[in-house]
């Protein structure tokens, strides 16, 4: 008498294939192909225990993801012989989702138990479909548990066309046993190789961010810089947006990695964005991320900086800037902490605190419909103004100091003097460039003096363009300037600047150029101060 065939076939081959597969999909689409391999196996199917709202299917078909977690199709194969043309390996179907507990699947997964019928009845109450088990002829059943250390992962079921014997239902929880461990193994190496590349861009980012880093302190004396202290100590514990003002080169930055460094985030990145550098057409880009294809030049998948910076704190410099059609999208992952990848539809979630800064009028932006007024309600829950230097004078000298210092470490040079001339010379200068113009004046020194002699000249160091705005020399230098009369001092220089220039701010012999301003910086206090190039 002939031996019955087996019913699945070389199922030794399956395990030591299951054993190379580093990816939890393409594990599962092999065991379900593999089984269903088989003539007499007509379904093979896989379910996974996955968390509420996680599923891709549920959430773009609007299926109601429910409070708890539940069983969700994630690989399937088999034939029909009653319908050659339908499609088995499906996995978006009337059967794609299970609540623990729910029919045949649900209750395996919920209990942890197998549930193996040899000989299938299709009267039986648990058939789902009694006329599809009698149309293609399946006499046996085999569900098993996908256990790993005690955990329920998932439900391996196969559909026979011929009894399930003792030998076949072994092999079933042999392949079982081993999908759950294969499931957490590629898991695992999925995570790794996550965690690889997010390191990987974390550290060609900081790279980058050392070098801009020019000093990591705060240096100075002042009340007012001690109020700003002040502040960060109350915020950075805490994560609250946090906003903050103030003109350009003040130190808006390093108040921000202050308040990172001082948060509960400190030990994960600070992501910065300056949203003024960014080009139009690419800020969902950068901000979110896109997958392969989504735009012409999109040849791979890309992190955006949102996901990036998930359990650190993201700071977006210059946010005045931002686009307004894209201001819903930022209030949006502020409010819900979501976001999707451009081209993708998969909703991704960050937990990233914001820290934003600006040298605009926020609210009187918003007041003339240039920013959403809910956007920056949003932004603006703890308010940090970082004062100009001509509001510290007592920090000018400590901070020239402190920049000379490093500047001869840089140079390889003995620190040059800082003579009281010299400080009195630096406390009587305005300073319209504010502490990065400081930084500027004092490093230029550095390189021209020889000896220890510092070799400062304020007329040679600042643009002559820039000179209209400090004091006079002949007497002058006592006078002392409201807020007022300096921004409209220096906004008659901004005009000369532009007349010299017939109205041009870009390129060589433009404002920018004559004013030793970056053009972004000329155009964003042009617009702070109300000047038009064509005046």
């Amino acid at each position: 008498m002939a031996a019955a065939e087996p019913i699945f076939t070389d199922p030794k081959q399956l395990l030591l294939e299951m054993a190379e597969q580093r990816s939890v999909d393409s594990l599962l689409r092999l065991v379900a192909a593999r089984l269903a391999d088989s003539p007499q196996v007509a379904l093979a199917r896989v379910w996974l225990t996955l968390p509420p709202g996680t599923c891709d299917i549920c959430r773009q078909s609007g299926r109601e993801p429910g409070t708890e977690p539940a069983l969700h199709l994630v690989a399937g194969a088999g034939r029909s012989v009653a319908a050659p043309e339908e499609a088995w390996d499906q996995i978006d179907g009337a059967f794609h989702r299970f609540a623990l507990g729910e029919r045949k699947v649900g209750q395996i997964g919920l209990s942890g138990r197998p549930l193996e019928v040899p000989d299938v009845d299709p009267h039986s109450p648990w058939v789902a479909d009694s006329d599809w088990v009698r149309r293609e002829g399946i006499t046996g059943f085999g569900g098993q548990p996908l256990v790993h250390h005690g955990r329920v992962l998932g439900v391996l079921a196969v559909f026979t066309r011929a009894p399930l014997d003792g030998e076949a239902l072994g092999w079933l929880r042999m392949v079982a046993n081993h999908a759950a461990a294969a499931i957490a193994t590629a898991r695992a190496f999925e995570e790794v190789e996550t965690l690889r590349r997010r390191l990987e861009l974390e550290t060609e980012y900081l790279r980058g961010e050392v070098r801009a880093a020019h000093y990591g302190r705060f240096v100075g004396q002042s009340p007012a810089l001690d109020a700003v202290l002040r502040q960060v100590e109350f915020v950075a514990p805490t994560d609250a947006t946090v906003l903050i003002t103030g003109e350009s080169g003040t130190g808006k930055e390093l108040v921000a990695r202050e308040v990172h460094a001082r948060s509960r985030r400190a030990a994960r990145a600070l992501i910065k964005v300056n949203c003024a550098a960014v080009p139009r057409d690419l800020y969902e880009s950068e901000f979110f991320g896109h997958v392969r294809g989504a735009f012409t030049g999109a040849v791979r998948d890309r992190v955006g900086r949102f996901e990036l910076a998930d359990g650190g704190t993201l700071f977006l410099d210059e946010v005045g800037e931002l686009p307004l059609d894209l201001q819903p999208k930022l209030l949006r992952v502020l409010q819900e902490g979501e976001f999707e990848r451009v081209g993708e539809e998969r909703t991704r979630k960050a937990d990233v605190r914001v820290i934003v800064a600006t040298n605009r009028d926020l609210r009187r932006e918003a007041e003339a419909g240039r920013f959403r007024p809910d956007l920056y309600f949003r932004l603006g829950v703890f308010p940090i103004e970082v004062p100009p230097l001509r509001r510290r004078p007592e920090d000018v000298v400590p901070l020239g100091e402190h920049f000379l210092e490093q500047a001869a470490k840089r140079l390889g040079r003995p620190v040059p003097k800082l003579t009281p001339a010299d400080a009195e010379r630096l406390r009587g200068y305005p300073w319209p460039g504010n502490v990065r113009e400081l930084q500027h004046v004092i490093e230029r020194a550095a390189i021209v003096s020889a000896g220890r002699r510092l070799a400062l000249n304020l007329p040679e160091a600042v643009p002559a363009a820039d000179r209209a705005t400090a004091p006079a020399p002949a007497g002058a230098r006592d006078q002392v300037l409201t807020e007022a009369e300096f921004r409209d001092l220096e906004r008659q220089n901004i005009r000369a600047a532009l007349r010299k220039a017939a109205g041009k701010i870009y390129g060589p012999g433009g404002a920018a150029e004559l004013l030793g301003l970056k053009p972004t910086t000329l155009a964003s206090r042009m617009k702070a101060l109300g000047v038009r190039p064509a005046e």
